[in-house]
């Protein structure tokens, strides 16, 4: 089913549901108030009807079809089109799942169209018709609670990141390969959250704006004023967190090259001390072995052949020469 909800609500109360969406725009103008229409990956038709309906702009419906679009507050005449990006977190796979959202938002007219599961706007509608205060207000109460559920849903997958995060800071000291890669992906996902998130700051500064303009003494006005703050503090808070994980992300990684340079460091140096000792112990090999092989040519005319301290001093020389070059060698700390 791609139509979720069809219904008419005047005073915060339903009063009517047509059944297909050709009766919506007949029923409203019986009963008046506004309607509230919920769709799930609609397909053009359906979506064309409701742009002969409500007079919705070829670009915005265009946009509600495919998907795919970033962040955004426009406005097309009377009518505000906005685009959501709701989010959740996916602990096991340690990613985050985007959805989107998109709600043509008029003067007697909300419709919303959904591309994800998450989050469930069917919640949302029945909390109101449960406390009807918001939906007293219009369709700018229905906005603002569409707002709220989006940037609530927000918290948890800030909450993960910051689990994920603390766990790459211990990570770190582990001498663990993985975590360079696991530093990349979650900064991936951080980076899409603050795509998903920092549009909504100027998105609602410019919805309290223009309700800042209206009558200044209406309480419902003010009511709303102050909700779209609450939710304006609540995203600015969120853009602060994922700047900050961001931040500790970047900072992880240079630690975590610093810790690779040492490491390889280490490892050169302890290759050289090593390679210092098995040129020492060559070089001391080496003495006597030349020795050795000058003695071991057995030619006729060979003085040394014939001196009968010739071999005692033969070995004399070798104990001398390997003496020395380990004393050489100890003193400049090679051995």
């Amino acid at each position: 089913m791609t139509v979720i909800d069809n219904a008419i609500y005047v005073d915060g109360r339903r009063v009517a549901s047509p059944t297909t969406l050709s009766q919506t725009a007949a029923a409203l103008q019986t009963a008046g108030g506004f309607a509230w229409i919920g769709l799930y990956r609609p397909d053009p038709v359906q979506l064309a009807i409701l742009a002969r309906q409500f007079d919705l702009h070829p670009l915005a419906v265009e946009d509600a079809l495919l998907g795919h679009q970033r962040a955004k507050l426009e406005h097309y005449g009377q009518t505000r089109f906005l685009v959501l990006r709701p989010a959740r977190y996916l602990d096991a796979e340690e990613t985050v799942e985007f959805g989107e959202i998109a709600l043509f938002v008029g003067d007697d007219f909300v419709i919303g169209v959904r591309h994800a599961e998450s989050p469930d706007l069917a919640a949302v509608r029945g909390r109101l018709e449960a406390a009807p205060e918001l939906l007293r207000r219009g369709t700018l109460g229905v906005l603002y609670a569409v707002l709220d559920q989006v940037v609530d849903d927000y918290a948890p997958v800030v909450s993960g990141l910051e689990n994920d995060i603390d766990e790459i800071e211990a990570q770190l000291f582990s001498g663990d390969p993985a975590v360079t890669k696991r530093i990349y992906d979650l900064s991936g996902e951080v980076m899409e959250i603050q795509r998903a998130v920092r549009p909504l700051q100027g998105m609602i500064a410019s919805l309290r704006a223009e309700l800042e303009s209206d009558d200044a003494e209406d309480a419902d006005l003010l009511e709303l004023r102050r909700s779209f703050r609450d939710v304006l503090d609540h995203v600015i808070g969120i853009v602060q967190q994922v700047d900050e994980y961001r931040d500790t992300l970047q900072n992880a990684l240079t630690v975590h090259a610093t810790l690779v340079a040492q490491r390889q460091a280490e490892t050169s140096l302890a290759q050289s001390e090593q390679t210092k000792r098995i040129s020492s112990w060559a070089a001391i090999i080496f003495a006597p072995s030349l020795i050795t092989g000058i003695y071991g040519m057995n030619f006729t005319h060979m003085p040394e052949l014939e001196w009968p301290i010739g071999y005692p001093l033969a070995l004399g020389a070798m104990l001398a020469f390997a003496l020395a070059l380990f004393f050489v060698f100890r003193s400049k700390s090679w051995l």
